[in-house]
């Protein structure tokens, strides 16, 4: 089973999560790191998630801002039938901090996409 999240790499949290709030009621359900400047903002809205990540020099507006950060069951798994698919790996799998574990690859027209995978409490 997996879950498919879009994210916005965006050099501003505030501007956008502002105005995902206010057009949309977005709450913040999650934050990485919980204090201080935030890598990550996890969102809200009705009954589906956006993350918003920082990126110093997100690109300009003509290039891709947005990828699809999709939860499967096994991220070393899944990463291992990408190339025969026609995508390409990019990094990873790496345990992060947060508790997942992240692939990242393109799908055969370039676009982003994060696999994901809770790792397993010890």
């Amino acid at each position: 089973m997996s879950t498919i999240q879009p994210v916005i790499l965006t050099a501003d949290h505030d501007v956008l999560l502002g105005f995902y709030t206010k057009l949309f009621g977005a709450k913040e359900i999650f934050r990485v790191p919980e204090e201080g400047p935030a890598f990550y903002l996890g969102l809200r809205i009705g009954d589906t998630d956006l993350g918003l990540v920082a990126k110093a020099n997100p690109g300009d507006r003509e290039a891709s801002r947005i990828l699809l950060s999709i939860g499967v069951d096994d991220v070393d798994e899944t990463l291992g039938r990408v190339t025969a698919l026609g995508g390409s790996v990019r990094s990873g799998p790496n345990d992060m901090p947060w508790g997942q574990r992240v692939a990242h690859i393109q799908d055969p027209d370039g676009n982003p996409v994060n696999l994901t995978q809770p790792i397993p409490a010890r």
